[in-house]
């Protein structure tokens, strides 16, 4: 089985079970989860359900794209439908009627983020790793992603989006990734103690002080660089803002498809106006199923993932070649996802 699932005393446990592949999703595991949950729900016997991830190397590196890069070449049907089903999921998350306790030890990244962070107790360890990292494959942060980004202080969570760079634990508690940090160590009594008590004792017993977040201390440059209406002026401001980090950042962000770091912004900047994270998950959809009509998703993934050479040939291959009505196309798509707001 690809995951894991099963009761744990009062307890209902969700374990992705594909560590070779470092948890990755495949369809079949979403519909799997949103069957779990759904029947849960109405069970007095379970109290709480918990979401770890099998091995030592991290909760959830995201989708199969390399699944996803094959769907995309034969019309995207099958991403499409996957898509869909993600989506309402991290909104069935988001809504649940029981503690949700979400374990993000080590790599938590894209779809991992999708089925941790809009949960009720989200855990961090020192190990973590968690990101929304899809502009490096011409994609666009989702499954509620661009939301938590775009509800991050100041331009933490454009910084984030655009250079596609990863949290530690201090910045994922900073940036509203996460509530609570667990030492690694202790993870294993944490989630023996949630078969038998409540998350919020199991909190009080293994809880504890979490590291420094590393992006606090950037805060000036970072704020003033990304309040910039444009990419453009982003870049120039992390140009002249005179700091070894700034220029880092800018190096990095300018390797990404020109295509996805303008549709980001622009999808951040929507996002901030969203009453809901159905709302987001909408934009979203909208968004992803648009790329998946794209050059640079199925280009991104190649260099990435299939070929490995991590030279990626956009189209267009500039900023100044990505128009408004380029970037307009992914908000006004035909596909349509509705999810109940009440």
């Amino acid at each position: 089985m690809s995951v894991d699932i099963r009761r744990d005393g009062s307890a209902g446990r969700i374990v992705l079970d594909r560590p070779r592949a470092l948890n990755a999703l495949t369809h079949g595991m979403l519909l799997e989860i949103d069957a779990a949950l759904r029947a849960w729900a109405g069970h007095d016997e379970v109290a709480a359900v918990v979401l770890t991830g099998a091995g030592e190397r991290g909760l959830c590196a995201g989708a199969d794209i390399r699944a996803l890069h094959d769907d995309a070449k034969a019309g995207g049907e099958g991403a499409r439908a996957f898509f869909r089903d993600e989506y309402r999921l991290n909104h069935l998350i988001s809504r649940y009627p029981k503690p949700y306790v979400a374990v993000m030890d080590g790599i938590t990244m894209g779809g991992g983020v999708g089925l941790s962070a809009h949960g009720s107790v989200r855990v961090v360890t020192e190990r973590s790793a968690v990101a929304m990292p899809e502009t490096r494959i011409g994609l666009m942060p989702d499954v509620g992603g661009s939301r938590l980004l775009a509800l991050a202080p100041g331009g933490l969570g454009t910084h984030l989006a655009l250079t596609a760079r990863s949290m530690g634990p201090g910045d994922a508690l900073l940036c509203g990734f996460a509530d609570h940090f667990v030492p690694s160590a202790a993870l294993a009594d944490f989630t023996a103690a949630l078969a038998r008590t409540s998350p919020a004792e199991a909190l009080a017993a293994y809880a504890a002080e979490a590291p420094a977040a590393a992006l606090a201390a950037q805060r000036g440059w970072i704020d003033e660089c990304y309040a910039a209406d444009t990419v453009e002026e982003i870049l120039a401001r992390l140009d002249a803002a005179g700091e070894p980090e700034a220029k880092e950042a800018a190096e990095e962000i300018r390797a990404k498809s020109p295509t996805a770091l303008k549709v980001t912004l622009a999808a951040l900047c929507r996002a901030r106006t969203h009453g809901s994270l159905a709302e987001t998950l909408e934009q979203e959809y909208l968004i992803s199923c648009a790329a998946l009509e794209s050059h640079d998703l199925v280009e991104g993934i190649r260099a990435q993932v299939v070929d490995k050479d991590r030279n990626p040939r956009w189209r267009p291959a500039s900023l100044a070649e990505v128009g408004e009505a380029d970037v307009a196309r992914y908000f006004t798509g035909a596909d349509v996802l509705r999810l109940d707001r009440e």
